[in-house]
């Protein structure tokens, strides 16, 4: 069952939410370059038949690889629990469940937005977004 949000309510938590993101990128960042590397290392080896891996770089890319999939998954697990929903993840975009008319729709953020300023309905995506304008804080509502 999703949890519906007053535009004041999903407002409260951008701060937190902005900062899970945050931790998210450079989490994702970091945990594709580490993988990276490993990978041109273990491609090196095979290459050179066997030739032996730099021990210390190859431990040090496996921790880095781990802190960050914890990382991530822990602020993952963060923004379930708070019930908003992550669209997509490399420019920051949020979606908080709300009701209008009745209906689910979406309020829409983008990391770096000062405020939610958008909805749109569920099948429409971020093309469909919309202002939010006083009709529609007029009839939205959380329950």
């Amino acid at each position: 069952m999703s949890r519906f949000f007053t535009l004041p309510e999903a407002e409260r938590l951008l701060p937190e939410v902005a900062r899970l993101l945050n931790t998210l990128i450079q989490s994702k960042r970091e945990y594709e370059e580490s993988s990276a590397e490993l990978d041109v290392i273990k491609q090196s080896i095979a290459l050179l038949g066997g030739t032996t891996p730099p021990r210390d770089r190859v431990a040090q890319l496996r921790s880095r690889k781990d802190g960050s999939a914890r990382a991530l998954k822990t602020s993952f697990e963060r923004i379930e629990e708070i019930g908003c929903q992550i669209k997509d993840l490399n420019i920051g975009l949020v979606d908080f469940p709300t009701l209008y008319h009745d209906q689910e729709v979406y309020l829409c953020w983008k990391l770096g937005e000062p405020e939610i300023g958008y909805w749109h309905h569920v099948a429409d995506g971020f093309a469909g977004r919309r202002p939010i304008d006083p009709e529609f804080i007029a009839h939205h509502r959380s329950d």
